[in-house]
């Protein structure tokens, strides 16, 4: 064995490369260590597996991955006993940049066991191989300005030390280490001496390594070594054998929150597309508004290491659902915190979604747990009616899920209830959309509804402005806004004695021409009772609801100005027409009842300080003044 040290340069490229691994690949600089931890753990697993055929090769008993700081070297290392690495094992692996020597085993491993069926159902008898070792490793130069790698491969009684200041070379020699493994020894930087506290170093093990199942070991100022790692990985465990506190106590380790789940799924995936997949639906809000960030935050593991939980596994109508999804078959770049949209990653999203939805829409079929999935749609309905407006391909799947109050039902009904209970000669879903259910439950829209029996669904969510346009028809049923246009009503006998609609054409007239440009027409109705006027959309464009959003968002509207729509049977309205029979000026009170239709609706009057004064003028007992 020679005694001299070897010189090794990278090549030309590496320097760039190195720059890039330190400052561009990994956003998060305590990411370093769970690459070496997961380097470390793997080269565990390989020795395990190894000495399944070869017993020379068996772990110590007390094998483990051990993290020691020392603040008078200003050192970090991380030890294992697992495989190691001899002389050409070092310098094919941290000698060349993106060579993965676990990829390497992974692919041979893959190759031996092609066509081999598993011994036990459920049953992986493949070790946990999760590294990228070249690129993984050369995260440690984020934290240090020097490395040093003590290695002796198991089987065999020479060690050697390679080390590297990360600028272009690296050096082998000659070493000793008394058991066969690795040590992976950083001289940290001046400003990363955060990763020589223990307390610190805890931290980012159970928040990135948790769950791997070789324990990580971390050693104080004292001497002292205590474990970091929980070291079960709950979702790969089998059904029978996680009890229903379990559960709980994991639901509540990933939502942060304090309440009971709504609903546990957990299940396997298997075929040509394998993970492993423990989600849970809350039973309450979460503290924090899920308007602040509609992203899934669903984590991702591959083979137990948690890789991050902006892989967005679940759409944005979904987010509320929280969890772990593990798998085995995920292609990475070259940093697993960096994901490539792989073809594989988006089957997983598509298998995930479709399974949550299978589970609501099971849920939601339970008759004798009806109330329970009211609560839940209590607390996250207004978030799944997203998915109706962003999700095309799934909105047949949504739109059963949701529920809503209604004119003529106490409670809460579905869609397919709806049209369950429609007359005969019902061709459209009837829906009135407002800010408030008890403003909807008395609005002067609903009138001629309720004398004629027809259901209507009452909506006040923020996004029901938006999705019942996109969503189109229901059961080839198509969704009609009450504001939109005039209803056709005349098909629909009303209950009791109506009579005939009195003729008002010298108020229509006098009306249309007092208010000019603020409305697109006037027009006597059939569809109020008690009120004596009220608004109504044209038959094209958005609806009264959503022109309102629209001036609130500042972004106006351009189109038609609303249909004022007058009760000719009302008193107030029989005094004026009157009055305009006589040829009485009513440009007045044709703005005041403008004014008076907008506040029904829940609309600002045009002019609030001068509706006021004509309303407490008509109070006062004598006639409003003329504009």
């Amino acid at each position: 064995m020679s005694e001299t040290v070897e010189r090794h340069e990278f090549g030309a490229e590496v320097g760039r490369l190195l720059d890039l691994v330190v400052h561009a690949l990994y956003s998060d600089r305590e990411i370093f260590l769970r690459e070496l931890v997961a380097n470390a753990a793997d080269a565990t697993d390989r020795r395990r597996f190894e000495a399944l055929t070869n017993e020379a090769l068996a772990l110590p008993a007390d094998a483990k991955v051990l993290i020691a700081p020392d603040k008078a070297a200003r050192t970090l290392t991380i030890s294992d006993a697992g495989i190691g690495m001899a002389k050409d094992d070092l310098a094919q692996n941290l000698g060349t940049i993106a060579r993965s020597g676990t990829r390497a085993f992974s692919q041979a491993l893959g190759e031996a066991k092609a066509g081999e069926e598993k011994a036990t159902e459920g049953e992986d008898l493949r070790p946990s191989l999760i590294g990228q070792f070249g690129v993984g490793f050369y995260s440690a130069f984020m934290v240090a300005d020097r490395v040093t790698v003590t290695s002796r491969r198991a089987g065999t009684e020479e060690a050697w030390t390679w080390a590297s200041d990360g600028k272009g070379s690296y050096t082998l020699e000659p070493a000793s280490r008394e058991q066969a493994g690795t040590d992976i020894v950083l001289h940290l930087k001046d400003d990363a001496d955060e990763y020589l506290e223990s307390y610190r170093l805890d931290h980012v093990v159970r928040k990135w390594a948790d769950n791997i199942a070789v324990p990580i070991a971390i050693r104080d100022e004292e001497g002292k070594e205590e474990t970091a790692n929980r070291g079960t990985a709950l979702w790969r465990k089998p059904k029978s054998e996680i009890t229903d506190e379990q559960y709980k106590e994991f639901y509540r380790t990933v939502s942060h929150g304090f309440d009971e789940p709504w609903a546990t799924l957990h299940w396997r995936a298997e075929g040509a597309l394998e993970f492993t997949g423990l989600l849970f639906v809350p039973s309450m809000k979460p503290f924090m508004a899920m308007e602040d960030d509609r992203r899934s935050k669903v984590r991702l593991h591959v083979r137990r290491m948690f890789i991050t939980d902006e892989a967005e596994l679940l759409p944005n109508w979904l987010r509320f659902v929280q969890g772990v999804v593990d798998t085995d078959d995920l292609p990475l770049n070259v940093s697993r915190e960096m994901l490539q949209s792989t073809p594989t990653l988006q089957k997983i999203r598509r298998a995930v979604t479709t399974r949550v939805i299978n589970e609501l829409t099971s849920r939601s079929k339970n008759t004798e747990k009806a109330e329970e999935y009211q609560k839940f749609f209590e607390n996250f309905g207004p978030i799944l009616k997203e998915g109706i407006y962003e999700d095309f391909e799934r909105r047949a799947e949504i739109a059963p899920l949701l529920r809503f109050r209604s004119s003529t039902e106490d409670g809460w009904t579905s869609l397919p209830d709806y049209v369950s209970r429609m007359k005969p000669e019902q061709e459209a879903i009837y829906y009135l959309v407002a800010d408030d259910v008890e403003a909807l439950k008395n609005s002067a829209q609903l009138e001629g509804f309720r004398a004629r029996g027809v259901e209507v669904l009452l909506l006040s969510d923020h996004v029901d402005a938006f999705w019942p346009e996109q969503l189109g028809k229901f059961d080839d049923k198509p969704l009609r806004s009450v504001t939109q246009g005039a209803a056709d009503l005349s098909k629909f006998k009303p209950e009791g004695e109506a009579g005939e609609i009195p003729a008002a054409d010298k108020l229509v007239a006098a009306l249309k021409l007092a208010l000019g440009a603020d409305v697109s027409d006037v027009r006597t109705t059939d569809r109020l009772v008690d009120s004596a006027v009220v608004l109504a959309a044209s038959g094209s464009g958005p609806d009264l609801q959503m022109q309102r959003l629209l001036r609130r968002a500042g972004r106006g509207f351009g189109g038609s100005a609303p249909i004022l729509e007058i009760n000719p049977r009302h008193p107030l309205i029989r005094s004026l027409d009157a009055r305009a029979e006589a040829g009485d000026d009513l440009t007045s009170e044709a703005g005041t009842l403008l004014d008076l239709a907008r506040v029904q609706d829940g609309d600002t009057p045009r002019d609030p300080v001068a509706f006021a004064r004509a309303v407490a003028t008509a109070l006062a007992g004598t006639s409003a003044p003329s504009a």
